[in-house]
């Protein structure tokens, strides 16, 4: 079961984190993987950590708030393997701030990079996918549900994603495209421990615990528990699933009072 065997799949934002846990067990499961990330060294690294596991991937440096690149990286992609079955728009950035203390720049790079790339892949990947049908899937959060303090911009795009995700199901259900997007709570990547290296020197330790006891679970998500949810959605066990938002928060939306 969620084997993806002769399957081409584009994960975003596949060099760390969450993305870099998608891309590994895409390429466990037998897909051929694009890992699309700005970072073209984190990208290369996940991409032969899968080849030397006996699977098959490729690291791509992207900038996915580039039109005009994402169209030419798709077309590449294309031409290399003659179709894309698995699209994940699973890049983004994050920000701390309220709608008062948000400076322009920092909401203008959350919407191009959270919102306008996850219409740049979409636009690029869904003319091919309608040859054939497939499966898109987008990283959303608990933010684009619930009122997370410090948050505005970051809320924003997420909500933006969840919208997206909607009307993309409704648009293409006719050529048997497939979207969802999960809304995951507070997980335990590389961007969570600098931002407490950075905002609490010395105190890191209690401030892992502090964050960590928020969610009703009493700890925050690994990477690769958000990547088999992702799986399940992108493979043929879930065909009967779209238009869907999935929540993987650890009890956050509906048990925290």
């Amino acid at each position: 079961m969620f084997r993806l065997d002769g399957k081409t799949a584009i994960v975003t934002g596949g060099g760390s984190g969450i993305g870099r846990a998608i891309a590994s067990l895409f390429g466990k499961q037998g897909a051929e993987v694009c890992i699309l990330d700005y970072d073209e060294t984190a990208a290369t690294n996940v991409a032969d950590e899968i080849k030397s596991n006996g699977g098959r991937a490729h690291g791509i440096k992207c900038d996915v708030s580039n039109h005009e690149l994402v169209h030419s990286i798709v077309q590449a992609i294309i031409k290399n393997f003659s179709y894309v079955d698995i699209l994940v728009n699973n890049a983004g950035v994050a920000h701390i701030g309220t709608a008062e203390n948000t400076k322009e720049e920092d909401f203008d790079r959350l919407f191009n990079v959270n919102v306008k790339g996850v219409y740049n892949l979409l636009h690029a990947v869904i003319p091919f996918m309608k040859v054939r049908g497939g499966v898109i899937l987008n990283m959303a959060s608990v933010a684009s549900s619930v009122g997370l303090a410090d948050r505005f911009a970051y809320s924003m795009t997420k909500g933006a994603v969840v919208a997206m995700t909607l009307t993309t199901a409704k648009d293409y259900i006719s050529h048997k495209i497939r979207c969802n997007c999960v809304s995951p709570g507070r997980v335990h990547t590389p961007f969570v421990d600098g931002f407490i290296a950075k905002n609490y020197p010395g105190r890191e330790k209690e401030m892992f615990e502090k964050l960590s006891k928020t969610q009703p679970v009493g700890r925050m998500a690994q990477p690769g528990e958000i990547a088999y949810l992702v799986l399940y959605l992108c493979s043929d066990e879930a065909s009967f699933v779209t238009g869907c938002d999935y929540p993987i928060d650890g009890g956050s939306i509906k048990l925290n009072t």
